[in-house]
């Protein structure tokens, strides 16, 4: 896929059962009914049931099309939903007006949860228009500094999520602030240590890392020429790998407020992809954050 839209415009094949956690939210009401009008999902609505068809009613949209399970409690409502997910009765997973940290303790319920033996991990997908293709930027979300072995298992979540989207080769640039190696600089030592982990064949086969890697060099190939890099990747990535939360956080919202750009988001390395929007996000991003959960979770 070469563009977010075309996320809306996917056969699945059948739709995917969506259950939002608090769901008694203008936006993510409006944005859920989209998505279900576009044959992408079948929504399942936890929360107040008031609030909810009182949204409904003033949106005036068909509350008959929604199953709407009442729960105001919160630790409950979270509990309600993953263990649907759990029990086969949904695909995927949305957060309503539930702060995460309450909806992800109940994601990694040891009983019940949806935990495996991976990370959870934030994966945005971004579209600029000064990019040839999208950009699946990870991770800005969650983890604040994670070690080597949680670096590996980021990407792999990744991938699943590029793959998901049509993505055949995956190409992936170890990000730092400099493209040489510098024991002082851990972010370059450990790009240098997952290049190494590629070339002895330690990732999945479709994937190819790099780095490390200045932001420039994985973006422009012409910035790679001038500073006579090699690079399999260069100029070409698919997924950029971040160290830190700071520098994932500071490139999304760049992305966003600076350059335009749309973008999508999930956390990968649960059973199911569980879609985690911010209040700030648009109307659009919340769809289209929907529409890739649908297809990750297919």
């Amino acid at each position: 896929m070469k563009t977010l839209k075309d996320l809306l415009n996917i056969n699945l094949d059948k739709k995917m059962r969506l259950v939002v956690v608090a769901a008694n939210d203008n936006e993510v009401i409006e944005a859920v009914n989209e998505a279900q009008e576009l044959n992408i999902i079948d929504a399942i609505l936890i929360g107040d049931s008031k609030e909810i068809i009182s949204i409904l009613d003033e949106k005036k949209l068909n509350i008959e099309l929604f199953n709407i399970i009442d729960e105001k409690d919160m630790v409950s409502a979270a509990e309600i939903g993953v263990k649907m997910v759990s029990d086969g009765e949904a695909d995927f997973i949305m957060k309503g007006l539930i702060d995460t940290s309450l909806l992800l303790k109940a994601v990694l319920n040891k009983e019940w949860g949806l935990r495996t033996d991976s990370l959870l991990s934030h994966v945005m997908v971004y579209e600029v228009a000064s990019y040839s293709k999208l950009i699946y930027l990870t991770d800005g979300g969650m983890n604040l500094e994670p070690n080597l072995e949680e670096k590996k298992k980021i990407i792999e979540n990744a991938a699943k999520v590029a793959r998901s989207m049509g993505n055949e080769k995956i190409k992936v640039a170890a990000l730092a602030a400099k493209e040489k190696v510098n024991p002082k600089m851990k972010a370059t030592v450990e790009a240098d240590q997952l290049k190494t982990q590629y070339k002895n064949g330690e990732f999945s086969k479709d994937i190819i890392v790099d780095g490390p890697l200045a932001l420039d060099l994985a973006l422009s190939k012409e910035a790679a020429e001038i500073k006579k890099i090699d690079s399999e990747v260069a100029g070409d990535i698919d997924i950029l790998l971040v160290p830190n939360i700071e520098m994932g956080n500071g490139i999304g919202k760049t992305i966003t407020y600076l350059a335009n750009g749309k973008s999508a988001g999930v956390v990968m390395g649960a059973k199911v992809p569980i879609v985690l929007v911010s209040r700030a996000d648009d109307h659009e991003s919340k769809l289209y954050s929907i529409a890739l959960g649908a297809v990750v979770a297919r």
